[in-house]
């Protein structure tokens, strides 16, 4: 497969993620009064807006962007409730999601190594914006630990 298409797919993948994850914690938190929300509307923008520049630029390769099973979803879904279900502090919320960029980041920085030579510059550009993102993300939830 092309790398291009393939990072770009990583990508879409893991913002559409994001979205879903983002919107789900922010609906089973739409009763509670948590902080963290004002923090996951901005991710789930900043999410977004990854999955449009992504899904822009595989439409110009003429790919259809693929999202994650439903299977994943589900499970996502139904872990998001429990964890909330269990504690839904903020500090709990943020070490949710702090795991969550740390997993995107170890993940964004071998993909990046591994096609650095292969891609385009932009498509480069766009998977460091992402990681910038992550990393940027995880250092603002440290402030709800």
């Amino acid at each position: 497969m092309n790398e291009n298409i393939e990072f770009l797919e990583y990508i879409y993948k893991t913002c559409d993620m994001g979205v879903k994850a983002s919107e789900k914690l922010l609906n089973v938190l739409k009763e509670k009064d948590n902080k963290i929300k004002k923090d996951l509307e901005k991710y789930l923008k900043e999410y977004e807006k990854y999955v449009k520049k992504s899904e822009k630029i595989l439409k110009k390769y003429k790919v259809e962007p693929k999202t994650i099973g439903p299977m994943a979803d589900i499970m996502s879904s139904f872990n998001i409730k429990m964890e909330v279900l269990q504690d839904n502090s903020d500090a709990k919320i943020a070490d949710m999601l702090i795991k969550g960029f740390t997993c995107g980041i170890v993940d964004t920085e071998k993909r990046l190594k591994n096609y650095v030579k292969e891609i385009d510059k932009d498509i480069e550009h766009l998977g460091k914006e992402l990681l910038d993102f992550q990393k940027e993300q995880t250092e603002t939830l440290r402030t709800y630990l």
